[in-house]
């Protein structure tokens, strides 16, 4: 058919380089003119091109094609990373967000160079209001506050005294390792309570809500880091429930909201009725990572003494930064590179189960997660995950052991973190082939250990 043809034409152009990465594509009328065919079959092709992640679309501006890095500092040439959480610099819109800083230096001027409101911009702060009712977030825009980062909320309101006057952080375990690490150098008190692949013993929960004297609950509820598994909508109405009665507070870590690929599932702060849910989201895993930009929508009750702590930290999130983001929310280009990333992410993991499913044995169990960026692989006992992860390293296959995801005093699954969110179909296949081989070396019978064992810095 004529639009395989053009569209055939184009990837050539693009995969020799003729069209470079980053460069423009010729307009929908050039290319009609040039294979004497309708605007429509031009566009078909183009929509096929984009559908393939091959390239994206500025409003008023045409069709470019996506940068990929092959040989950048933080991707080497045969490298397979599993464990990296920040998005492959290969996929970011670099011309989207260079037209999205240009138009935030005409439209914002002085502005940009001058310290602001520490909960960042008004104009922002409502452009994220209407963006977070699509997530079932109703909050106006006084309730909310741009952050430098969602790991910058998470430092404030655990530093912070709260209302209800308790001191204790009550924290999932395996847990994100970065909140661990910052409850470790704040000296603050962490309880640990199991979360499984089927979710959190809710019993439990509630006792932990009666008997301690628990500040908040930390959970992410969506595309669990490491395991990769959401809580079902029972189990968030009942820890909302729960919040109320016994007057704890959630603080709901929502990261990957944008990835969501199920349109029913709603976050526990759609189900908070007492003012008891802290919602965070984070904008760095879509689009924007160097840019720290993340935002925490707060009970009434918190807004004067966030704003306190906020301004102690940094006096206000980057204007710049700022004023990016709201133009790539308000002109749709935010939601359609989500909507890119979704679909390619999704891919990805599906090639994951797929590959651990042909490659691994009953001895490996990988958590079922229908989306996001993570899961978790269960390793046999006889294999530690920490010598596998060692053994993988020197054939350039990283990994992240999920011990770093618990607290001290807690026994730690022997499970590594894999994540999905650098590789490709087929980096994937490689890489949990040469996982499958390397356990196989490893606990060969007549194996030699020879592996370095020196101490290895995880992030």
């Amino acid at each position: 058919m004529k639009y395989e043809n053009v569209k055939d034409f184009l990837k050539q152009q693009i995969n020799s380089g003729a069209i470079k990465p980053g460069g423009k594509l010729p307009s929908i009328r050039e290319l009609s003119e040039q294979w004497e065919c309708s605007k429509n079959t031009v566009i078909r092709a183009i929509d096929e091109l984009e559908k393939e992640h091959l390239i994206y679309s500025v409003p008023k501006s045409g069709y470019y094609v996506i940068v990929r890095s092959s040989q950048s500092e933080d991707r080497s040439e045969g490298r397979i990373d599993f464990a990296a959480a920040a998005p492959d610099t290969g996929v970011i819109p670099y011309e989207e967000i260079q037209h999205g800083l240009n138009r935030a230096i005409q439209l914002y001027g002085d502005r940009l160079f001058t310290y602001g409101d520490p909960l960042g911009f008004p104009s922002l702060r409502e452009a994220i209001s209407r963006h977070l009712v699509a997530s079932q977030i109703f909050a106006g825009p006084e309730r909310i506050c741009v952050v430098s980062g969602a790991q910058q909320a998470l430092h404030l309101l655990a530093s912070m005294p709260f209302p209800n006057g308790k001191s204790a952080i009550l924290v999932e375990q395996p847990c994100y390792a970065g909140m661990l690490n910052l409850l470790s150098l704040l000296g603050v008190t962490a309880i640990g309570i199991s979360r499984t692949e089927s979710g959190v013993d809710l019993d439990e929960l509630e006792r932990h809500f009666r008997n301690n004297s628990i500040k908040f609950f930390y959970t992410v509820p969506r595309y669990h880091n490491p395991m990769g598994t959401s809580l079902s909508r029972r189990e968030k109405e009942a820890i909302a429930a729960m919040a109320e009665k016994y007057d704890v507070y959630i603080v709901e870590d929502d990261y990957l909201a944008d990835l969501e690929t199920d349109s029913k599932s709603d976050p526990i702060y759609s189900y908070d009725h007492s003012g008891h849910v802290i919602y965070i989201r984070s904008f760095s895993k879509i689009m924007l990572p160097g840019l720290r930009l993340g935002v925490a929508v707060l009970p009434e009750a918190f807004i004067t003494l966030f704003r306190k702590y906020k301004s102690s930290s940094d006096l206000s999130t980057a204007a710049l930064s700022q004023a990016a983001l709201e133009i790539h929310l308000d002109s749709g280009l935010f939601q359609r590179h989500a909507a890119m990333m979704k679909d390619r992410y999704s891919i990805r993991m599906k090639a994951l189960q797929e590959a651990c499913s042909t490659y691994l044995n009953e001895g490996f169990r990988l958590s079922q997660s229908t989306g996001g960026i993570f899961a978790q692989l269960e390793l046999p006992s006889h294999l530690p995950a920490e010598e596998l992860a060692a053994a993988l390293r020197q054939k350039d296959v990283y990994v992240f052991p999920t011990m770093h995801c618990y607290l001290p005093s807690v026994e730690s699954a022997n499970s590594l973190r894999l994540s999905i969110i650098r590789t490709n179909e087929q980096e994937i296949a490689d890489g949990i082939r040469i996982i499958r081989q390397t356990a196989d070396e490893l606990t060969s019978p007549r194996k030699i250990n020879k592996f370095n064992r020196s101490a290895i810095t995880w992030i």
